[in-house]
């Protein structure tokens, strides 16, 4: 599999260079370049197959012409030791959860096989790499455990001061690790700002190849796409109608990778989204991206420190018209529609829910005008765990729920014996990241 940029089709990449060069020249975003049609590789999973399993083989189907099927075996192997949680709530309705890692979020698996395939690349290619980001929660903890073990790999994470949680000393580079925290006397945008201002360096960037862990990176967006053909193929033997996922739209990575599914002939009917001030309902009740107004040609670079895959829906929706109608539905979800579904979470099911996820549930009961009726499914994809929202539980249940181990891991305060780094100390960065 190739990938071009949003910006520029021409510039046609493999996905070593995709994930170690995660932003383009041009300030785009990279796509993959092409359909394939796995779905002899999707059909043969089933409740027996494991997430590792399912994702090497479909990792070895889309990327052959570089990685060896042993090699792309043994990147999700190292990446996924556990699966995700599927269960069944009621013939109509099922909940895929993400959360069971060290952070308590989605992200776990996603900075996981980027860090894995990394490693991997260096290990095979030479040379070092440094993934640079931003933090003010659970990616201390979801980096400390992906980056455990990795030989080749740096990472570099800011946060405002007082904030950093979920790591050990072990993991810092002056204990011998390879995690290096910075505190930044500033707020999280202030270690935003420092991200960019590094990204507009080009030759740091190229000398040092640093790169992001975020989803602008593809290597963290494209294995998100196996969650849908992990839950296929826990669903395949329970219905014969139609399947449709719902989820939160967070920065949109999480539809994107849903739709490289579809693009990967994964058999799905639809994607059930609350509606964002981006990705909304127009006039006659279809879906629009009101980006798409926007030309191209006149939009700033891609942000490296805090992105949005809105960029990457247009290009689904420009390369497939008939996506944006046929597989895509908003709904307009209140903060009483997402109370109201908390409470029927539990009440029904025994389910604890974080607002996201409510509000995932909420948009599914809204749109029952295309999963109401014959013997239609919902997978209701729940990202992150309910413990990270005990507030809105409390609220809405008069109890929060008991966290779990994992979480408290990733709640966990670090204290750093060092002096802070100036929000303005963009050399002060750049010497950091020189020493690596």
């Amino acid at each position: 599999m190739k990938f071009f940029s949003t910006r520029n089709s021409n510039n046609v990449v493999g996905f070593k260079k995709a994930i170690q060069n995660s932003i383009p020249q041009d300030g785009g975003l990279y796509v993959p370049a092409e359909s394939l049609d796995l779905r002899k590789w999707i059909l043969y999973a089933n409740e027996k197959t494991s997430f590792a399993s399912l994702a090497g083989c479909l990792t070895s189907a889309m990327i052959n012409d570089e990685f060896s099927p042993i090699i792309c075996e043994t990147i999700a192997t190292h990446a996924f030791p556990n699966d995700p949680v599927f269960k069944k709530l009621d013939d109509n309705l099922f909940i895929l959860e993400l959360y069971h890692g060290a952070s308590g979020t989605f992200k776990d698996f996603g900075v996981s096989y980027l860090t894995s395939a990394l490693e991997t690349i260096l290990q095979l290619d030479g040379g070092k790499a440094i993934l640079l980001g931003a933090t003010q929660g659970e990616l201390g903890a979801c980096m400390s455990k992906a980056m455990n073990d990795k030989k080749l790999l740096k990472s570099v994470l800011l946060a405002p001061k007082g904030k950093f949680r979920g790591m050990d000393e072990s993991d810092f580079v002056w204990n011998g690790g390879n995690i290096y925290p910075i505190e930044v006397d500033g707020n999280e945008e202030d270690c935003h700002n420092l991200i960019r201002k590094i990204f507009e360096n080009k030759d740091l960037v190229s000398k040092r190849n640093i790169t992001v862990a975020n989803t602008a990176n593809i290597g963290r967006l494209l294995p998100q796409a196996f969650f849908y053909t992990f839950a296929f193929s826990r669903l395949k033997h329970l219905t014969d109608g139609e399947i449709f996922y719902s989820f939160s739209a967070g920065n949109y990575g999480n539809l994107v990778s849903g739709l490289y599914g579809w693009l990967l002939s994964l058999p799905v009917n639809g994607f059930i989204v609350p509606s964002t001030p981006n990705l909304t309902l127009d006039l006659k009740g279809k879906c629009m991206v009101l980006d798409s107004i926007i030309p191209i040609e006149k939009r700033t670079s891609i942000d490296p420190a805090d992105p949005s895959n809105i960029e990457r829906l247009e290009q689904i929706f420009k390369a497939n018209s008939l996506v944006l109608k046929s597989f895509v539905f908003p709904a307009k979800v209140s903060d009483k529609d997402a109370d109201d579904a908390c409470k029927e979470l539990f009440k029904k099911y025994g389910i604890y829910a974080d607002n996201e996820t409510c509000r995932a549930y909420a948009a599914s009961k809204i749109r029952s005008d295309i999963t109401g009726g014959g013997d239609g499914v919902v997978v209701l994809v729940a990202r992150n765990s309910p413990c990270l929202d005990s507030q809105f539980v409390a609220h809405n249940l008069g109890e929060r729920p008991v966290m779990t181990d994992n979480v408290k891991y990733a709640f966990t305060p670090v204290s750093l014996d060092r002096p802070a780094l100036n929000k303005d100390d963009i050399q002060g960065l750049e010497s950091i990241l020189n020493s690596l």
